[in-house]
């Protein structure tokens, strides 16, 4: 089923790829996105659905000193965030703090709480400890694999913990498993890689190019989903890693980004270069009597919705975690567009 946009769009003023859900603020669906030029001064956006769910307001309006390549929420402190972003020269990546005074027509600056892994290799992502409030955040640049503790105020100082070198690989992303905080999913150029957090150590791979992105099913252990070039969308079981339970292949170029909805199982976004949203709902090929019946499977059409109304391709996707049915898209355009699934929901 395809269809246009019936969702509501917000407009940013310059390019962007990246945009998070304020997970922490639970009086609010809120989320936070960020802009990608090297000519002006980039910004970051608070917005929220307002009270009457029919339109995108703009919270906060902060500038940003470089090109914002990656952009995560702090799960316990709707204030935090992190970004990593790039001068024109190297990458880098910090944490910070949007000003008490948000709201305002002149907003004041973001405090700058601390730089993260200053003097490394290309920075990619950073990741906030799955759940809860945590003072452990993970860096993944193309030569390393990070583990960082962040002190509590008022001090605000960050220590590495603990590093290890992708070596002959190079990282390009990853997700930490929400029901294993001590393993990680880090994907890179020919392969997706397991490591054990507690020794820094390479559990398992998987050989596959061009992974874009991963991401764990936050309701069901072992289940994950992969965004790749040649795929498209891949559902794995890591006790069966040889193969993928199910490749999902609903984009006709390069897919960019996977999410699990974070409340109704199975429930699965994917975005691509082709200018699509797609949802899916692949619960049956997550069951166990499916796994062991790749025929049965066969017949099933996970497909529930294409939304194929934008010019550019889209590279952020988020779901709300306060209303799970809710999630926001980012076209490279700048723009943002937040849909309900709700009407889909029936169909499971």
């Amino acid at each position: 089923m395809q269809g246009g946009s019936s969702g509501i769009g917000y407009g940013l003023k310059y390019q962007a790829r990246c945009i998070s859900d304020v997970k922490a603020d639970t009086d609010h669906t809120t989320f936070l996105t960020g802009t990608l030029t090297l000519k002006e001064e980039n910004e970051v956006h608070l917005i929220r659905i307002s009270s009457g769910g029919t339109e995108l307001v703009c919270e906060g309006l902060f500038s940003h000193p470089n090109e914002i390549w990656d952009l995560a929420s702090c799960p316990f402190d709707q204030r935090i965030f992190s970004t990593v972003y790039f001068n024109g020269e190297s990458y880098g990546a910090a944490i910070w703090q949007i000003p008490e005074l948000y709201g305002e027509l002149n907003s004041p600056q973001l405090e700058k709480i601390t730089p993260i892994g200053e003097n490394v290799g290309k920075i990619k992502c950073i990741l906030w400890w799955p759940s809860g409030k945590h003072d452990k955040l993970i860096s993944i640049d193309e030569e390393n694999l990070s583990l960082w503790s962040l002190d509590n105020m008022p001090r605000k100082a960050i220590q590495i913990l603990s590093q290890e070198s992708a070596g002959m690989y190079h990282f390009s992303g990853g997700a930490w498993d929400p029901h294993d905080v001590n393993a990680i999913a880090a994907t890179s150029e020919s392969s997706l890689q397991f490591w054990d957090l507690r020794t820094m150590k390479k559990t398992n791979s998987i050989e596959r190019s061009r992974v874009r992105n991963v991401d764990y099913n936050p309701k069901k252990q072992h289940i994950l989903v992969t965004a790749e070039d040649e795929s498209g969308v891949c559902l794995w079981d890591l006790r069966k890693p040889k193969t993928p339970i199910e490749e999902l292949s609903g984009h006709t170029h390069w897919s960019w980004a996977v999410k699990y909805n974070p409340e109704y199982e199975g429930l699965i976004l994917s975005s691509g270069t082709n200018s699509t949203v797609n949802l899916w709902w692949a619960d049956e090929f997550t069951s166990e009597r499916v796994v062991d019946s790749p025929t049965r499977a066969n017949h099933l059409n996970p497909l529930l919705h294409s939304y194929i109304d934008y010019e550019d391709s889209v590279y952020g996707l988020a779901w709300s975690c306060r209303e799970p049915w809710i999630f926001a898209s980012l076209s490279y355009d700048g723009r943002v567009v937040v849909e309900s699934v709700k009407p889909f929901l029936s169909r499971k």
